[in-house]
Order: C-alpha cells, then sequence, then structure tokens
C-alpha cells in the first residue's frame, strides 16, 4: 500500500515533471560548468601568535581592570576596519596594493581563551614573502589596536566621571539643604523631646491644670453659699449692689415713696379724677420712668445682666443695707475670679494638646531627620567615591599599554589545495538537481488548488461537514468525449457502486426519502451527467419508476444515448413543450421502469423557461407520477440554474471528482449552502465521482478506450474499504 503523501507526490511528478526537469538539469548543467574550472594555484600560509600581556605593576586600580577588558577582544574587533585601512595604507607605502576586502577575505583570526589569551593570525597569499610581510603588519596593527583600545576605555571613563560628578555634586549639596531647612523649622521640638522639655511640659500643663480645677471647685462652693445667703445671682448681686450705691436712684426711691404716701392719705377722700390726685399720680409715672431710665444708665446692657421687670422690684432690689451689699460685691467678686480661673483652665487644656499633638508627631520627626542625615551621608559617600576614581583615572592614563604582545612571529607554510573532482562535483550536483527538480514539483502541486486524490477529497467534504453519499468508480471512457459512459449490463461490475450510491441516498429521509433529486457540480467535467443517469438506471433496475430529467438547456440533450431521439421542433417552442408533460416524457427502450424529459435543445432565455409555470407543473405531477426523480442540470460555476430548480426538489446532490473538483469552489458552495441557520438550499450530500476503486477484471467494449487512472498506484484496496465504510457510517 502506497503513503498517499507518497501517491500525491507521483501525480504531481506526473502533472509537472517537465518543470522538475527543468530544474533538475539547470543544476546539473552549472555542476558541469563547475567540474570544468581548472586546478587553483599553490597557496601560502604564514601563521602568527598574539599572546594576553599581564598588567604590570601599576598603581591605579583602573589600569589592571583595563588591561583585563583587553581579554574581551574579539575577532571582529581584531579584524576591524580601522586595522585593514591601517595596514593597507602600510602596504601601499610599500608599493604593495591589496585592498581591504582582499584583506579580510585572506585573513583567519582564531581566539582561544581557554587557559591564557591566545590569537592566531593567519593570512593566505600566492607569495610566501609577501603573506609574511602582510601578517607582519596585521599582527603590528591588532597590538596597536589592543592599546587604543585600552585608551578608549579610559577616555569614556573619564568623560562619564567627569559628566557625572557634577549632578552627584549639585544633588549632594540639595540633600544638604533640605536637612538643614528641617532641622530649623523643627530643631527646637526635637531638641526638646531630646532633654525632656517638652514631657516636663506636658506634666506641669496637667499639673496647672488640675490646680485650677481644685480652686474653680472652692470658687464654686463659695458663690452657693453666698446665692443661698443672698437669695440672688451673682448678675442679680451686681445689679442689685449697684442700684443700692446709686444716690440717684436712692433719692428718686424717697421721692416715689413720698408720693406714694400722699396718694395714700388723699385717696380717701379725693376722687382719682381730682386735680391734686391727678397731679399726683402723674408725678409718680415721672418719677417711675425716671428710675427706669436711671436703671439702664447704672447697669448698662439693656438690663441683660440683670433684668428689672418693674418699678416694685426696683425699688426692692435697690434697697440692700451696708451688710447685703457687701456680700453681694464679694458674690460679683468671686464670679468674676470663677471667670477668670476658666479661661486659664481652657487656655492650659489647648496648651496640653497642642503639646500632645508635637509629642505624637515626634516619631515621624525623627524618622524624616534620620532620613534626610542618611540621604546626604550616601550621597556624600557617592560623590567622594567618584572624586577618588577620578584621580585613579587620571593616574591610570599615564601608565596605559596594550593587552597584546607578538608570542610568535609570522612563519609561511604551504597551504593545502585540494584539487577538483568533477565526478564528484557532477554527483553532488545530481543530488542537488534532485532536489531543486523536487522541490519546483512540491511548490507548483501547492499552488494547483484541484484535489488529485481520492483521499484528499474525502478529507475536504469531511472537513466541510458535507456527507459522502457514494463512490463511483472511473468507468472506461468512450472514443466520443460527448458520450457518458452508461452502466446497462445487469453483470457490471460496476452497478454495485452506483447501488450503494442510491441505497445511501434513500436512506437520507429515513421513513420519508427524497424523490425529487437535483444533481449539479462545482465546474464541468466533474461528471454530474455520469452520475445523474446512473444512478436513475440503478433505481429502475431495483423496479422504481424513475425519471430522468435533462435540465441543463444550456448543452445539447444526452437522451439519443438511450435511444430515445427528441423532436427537433421542441427547441422552437420549449414552454409549449413542457406544457405537454405526456408528450414530452418518454419510455425508454431495453431499460425496464426508466424514464426521460429529454432537454428541449440549447436555449438563450434558459432561466425563464425554468422558472417557468409549466415546468414547474411538470415537476409537480412528476413527484405523485414517479418513485424518483433525478434532474441533471449545470454546474454551479456555469449558471444559477440549480438554485432556480433546487426549490421545487427534496435536496440538492453535489458531484465531485479527483483531478477536477477544486478547493476554492468546493469551500465555498460549503460555506454558502451548508450554514445551519440557511434554510434557502438543501446540500443532501456529495458523491466522488471517478474514483480510484479496485474493480474485479472485466472486458470493456470494443468502441471504448481506457484512460489512465487519475493515480499511478490502484494497489489500496484495504485503505479504500475503510474510508468507505467511514463515510457510510456517517451517512447512516
Amino acid at each position: 500500500m502506497t503513503p498517499p503523501l507518497l501517491k500525491r507526490y507521483l501525480i504531481a511528478g506526473q502533472r509537472h515533471k517537465w518543470a522538475g526537469l527543468a530544474g533538475f538539469m539547470t543544476v546539473l548543467g552549472l555542476s558541469g560548468v563547475a567540474a570544468l574550472q581548472p586546478a587553483p594555484p599553490a597557496v601560502y600560509v604564514s601563521q602568527g601568535v598574539l599572546v594576553y600581556v599581564e598588567p604590570p605593576l601599576t598603581f591605579s586600580a583602573t589600569v589592571t581592570s583595563i588591561q583585563q577588558q583587553g581579554q574581551a577582544l574579539t575577532e571582529a574587533n581584531l579584524l576591524s576596519d580601522e586595522v585593514l585601512a591601517f595596514v593597507s595604507q602600510q602596504l601601499e607605502a610599500q608599493e604593495v596594493r591589496v585592498s581591504p576586502e582582499k584583506l579580510r577575505r585572506s585573513t583567519d583570526v582564531d581566539v582561544n581563551a581557554e587557559v591564557v589569551l591566545q590569537v592566531t593570525v593567519e593570512y593566505q597569499d600566492t607569495n610566501a614573502d609577501r603573506a609574511n610581510q602582510i601578517n607582519a603588519l596585521l599582527l603590528e596593527a591588532m597590538v596597536e589596536k589592543s592599546r587604543i583600545f585600552n585608551t578608549i576605555q579610559l577616555t569614556r571613563i573619564t568623560e562619564n566621571l567627569n559628566e557625572l560628578l557634577p549632578r552627584v555634586e549639585q544633588d549632594l549639596r540639595q540633600a544638604e539643604r533640605r536637612l538643614e531647612a528641617y532641622i530649623r523649622q523643627e530643631g527646637p521640638v526635637l531638641q526638646a523631646a531630646r532633654d525632656g522639655s517638652l514631657v516636663g511640659g506636658i506634666t506641669a500643663s496637667q499639673n496647672e491644670q488640675r490646680a485650677l480645677r481644685l480652686r474653680l471647685t472652692g470658687l464654686d462652693a463659695q458663690i452657693q453659699s453666698l446665692q443661698q445667703r443672698l437669695g440672688l445671682t451673682p448678675d442679680q448681686a451686681y445689679a442689685s449692689s449697684a442700684l443700692s450705691a446709686d444716690p440717684i436712684i436712692a433719692s428718686l426711691r424717697t421721692q416715689i415713696y413720698q408720693n406714694e404716701t400722699q396718694i395714700s392719705v388723699l385717696q380717701q377722700r379725693l376722687r382719682p379724677e381730682h386735680p391734686q390726685m391727678a397731679e399726683l399720680l402723674n408725678q409718680q409715672r415721672a418719677f417711675e420712668e425716671l428710675l427706669q431710665q436711671r436703671v439702664q444708665e447704672v447697669i448698662g446692657g439693656n438690663q441683660v445682666a440683670a433684668p428689672l421687670q418693674d418699678t416694685e422690684r426696683i425699688r426692692q432690689d435697690s434697697s440692700l443695707d451696708p451688710a447685703r451689699q457687701q456680700l453681694a460685691n464679694l458674690l460679683v467678686g468671686l464670679q468674676a475670679e470663677r471667670e477668670t480661673q476658666q479661661q486659664l483652665l481652657a487656655a492650659q487644656t489647648r496648651l496640653e494638646q497642642e503639646l500632645r499633638a508635637e509629642y505624637e508627631t515626634l516619631p515621624n520627626k525623627q524618622l524624616e531627620q534620620a532620613r534626610l542625615t542618611r540621604e546626604v551621608e550616601l550621597k556624600g559617600a557617592f560623590f567622594n567615591e567618584i572624586q577618588a576614581r577620578l584621580e585613579d583615572v587620571t593616574l591610570a592614563e599615564k601608565e596605559t599599554v596594550g593587552s597584546l604582545a607578538i608570542a610568535q612571529p609570522p612563519q609561511t607554510t604551504t597551504g593545502d589545495v585540494e584539487a577538483n573532482n568533477p565526478l564528484v562535483i557532477l554527483i553532488a550536483g545530481g543530488v542537488v538537481g534532485l532536489l531543486v527538480g523536487g522541490g519546483l514539483i512540491v511548490l507548483l502541486d501547492s499552488l494547483d488548488a484541484t484535489f488529485h486524490t481520492l483521499p484528499d477529497l474525502q478529507n475536504a467534504l469531511r472537513q466541510q461537514e458535507i456527507p459522502v453519499l457514494g463512490l463511483l468508480p472511473a468507468l472506461p471512457t468512450p472514443l466520443d468525449p460527448d458520450t457518458i459512459p452508461l452502466i446497462r449490463d445487469l453483470d457490471s461490475p460496476y452497478l454495485e457502486a452506483v447501488e450503494r450510491f442510491r441505497s445511501n441516498l434513500r436512506r437520507i429521509g429515513g421513513s420519508q426519502p427524497p424523490k425529487v433529486i437535483l444533481m449539479t457540480s462545482t465546474i464541468s467535467r466533474e461528471g454530474k451527467s455520469f452520475s445523474a443517469y446512473n444512478l436513475a438506471i440503478a433505481s429502475a433496475r431495483a423496479g422504481k419508476r424513475t425519471l430522468i430529467v435533462e435540465a441543463d438547456l444550456r448543452s445539447p440533450s444526452h437522451s439519443h444515448q438511450l435511444e430515445v431521439i427528441p423532436n427537433p421542433e421542441n427547441s422552437l417552442e420549449p414552454l409549449q413543450y413542457y406544457g405537454q408533460p405526456n408528450d414530452s416524457i418518454r419510455l425508454v427502450p431495453q431499460i425496464e421502469n426508466l424514464y426521460i424529459l429529454p432537454s428541449p435543445g440549447q436555449q438563450k432565455q434558459a432561466a425563464a423557461i425554468l422558472e417557468s409555470t409549466e415546468l414547474r407543473k411538470v415537476l409537480d405531477d412528476a413527484r405523485h407520477r414517479f418513485d424518483l426523480v433525478v434532474i441533471d442540470t449545470p454546474a454551479l460555476s456555469r449558471c444559477n440554474d440549480a438554485l432556480l430548480l433546487e426549490p421545487y426538489t427534496d435536496g440538492m446532490v453535489l458531484v465531485t471528482r479527483p483531478g477536477y473538483t477544486e478547493e476554492g469552489m468546493l469551500a465555498e458552495v460549503a460555506e454558502q449552502f451548508m450554514d445551519p441557520d440557511d434554510e434557502d438550499v438543501t446540500l443532501l450530500g456529495a458523491v466522488i465521482n471517478g474514483a480510484d476503486i479496485p474493480m474485479p477484471a472485466a472486458h470493456p467494449p470494443t468502441d471504448l478506450r481506457i484512460d489512465p487512472p487519475l493515480t499511478l498506484d490502484t494497489l489500496h484496496t484495504q485503505s479504500f474499504i475503510d474510508s468507505v465504510e467511514v463515510d457510510q457510517i456517517g451517512v447512516e
């Protein structure tokens, strides 16, 4: 059994053999030209050795570091453009012209750093003296390159340090200024925390608050005792003391008392309307108003401190005796002292809160001071390190030497020149030619979108989820290319494959198998007419009334192959032809139960005829009269005739064929018809026509010619049987 990949390659080789042969002959011809080239002249190899030099005793640590970096020289550094240009100029001064490009091609540098760095420099030339001369110049240039490399490294370090030093110094000064400003602002608090004065202030404030609270307690007791004795509040005591001490109020109170005495004497014998009584009453009111005004002048604040309601109350409050007046003054003094002590207590409370707030922020301030101090120390250390490094580099510039030295002067030997072996070159060219030819065949095959083998087509249908209804074998091709190979003989070995296709098609619908089947293909020559006619023959052989409808109105009719000759005049009036189904449907002789509706011939208005009412009535009548109706339609790439007739059928069968079906067309049809949301077109499945199936030996008719199969290997019986069984299981 030949592997499928090898089979595909053999098929591709048949189709693209001339391109592969052209590639093979081209490479073989080039190898023949190379084999005829003359032998190269003798070559002399000049070899010199450079070694790493340990740095001498120096006072600078930078020199030692730079010397050690010199061990990192690579072939690209040693054989740089500067070295080659320098050697080329030196040779030109000695009247020897060698370009830098030729020097690079002829020089081989081997860097070995396993134990001690060792550089082997080889130069090839056809002249021994010139090889030694050039190699010596190369060694000297590489030693100088090493020294220049160390000098450049020192220069770069110096430039970087000089560029970095001002920035580091600026950062250091900024850090010092931040620390200074912080100490200036928070220094008193931090110093108070260090000497304990902050904690002492909090303690003193707390002690002072306790003393003030004790003082307030004593004052409250004294005030309460005096209030009980006087029956006055401090405000009332203040007002009564002030009123009692005022001489004007005392005079007004005396006059009011005298006036009231006269009124009380006269009212026993005079009426209130009497002029004398009226005058006394007016005087009484005047004295009271004056008393009210004087009270306002004495106590002020519109009597807010000690509001007096009426004259009687004023007279009572302003009549304190000297002892009560002294107690009232004492009460007022105690109240004033109490208010003073309360203000002192509030001030001490605020002071304690401020001290406590400063004490709570003290750890953060100490940490911030430590951080700023550490920052200054780090930046100062970095600044000092850069200054020390800069001094070291300045000293190193005077002690710098190269890292390489010449350990072995150039020595010339004769190089091994391999003569060209024409036979080896031709054999190598033949092998490469085979690879190139095979690659061209594979490339051209990959650009071909056609399925050329049965497994490739089966895999493509499975990937597109299109059921495979059957595999139809490749029948002997008639001598006439327009003739359809038909399976007429009951003993034909090809009839079993068609019968399997018919049975798989019936099982699709379950209890209601499809009756009206539309046969189409993606492109022409895929065998849709072959599949349709032989399916109808197999159905008729199975005892089913079967009708073939030739719906390809863009091609001639094939009914003459079934010995049915249509009327030539039917092409003139196709609608009238389809309007008489009894006359247009013809019985096929020699095949029982098989009928055919021949095409009226090639029509310019094929779409209008297919959409006509007459043809629709014919199909509806055929659905009731026949067990199976097979409609042969044009390929989908030619026109949309199949899509116009599909709504009148039970589904569409897609005919494919290895060697003809294209991947793009198949994918487009699958994407259009296999969408589960699209219910306009029903794709029942696909049939593979022209499959390379092993068949029993049979004697072909004398009027047929045998075309070679599409594949070179037909010995894959077991693989074909397995693939067919898998496809049938999917259909069932």
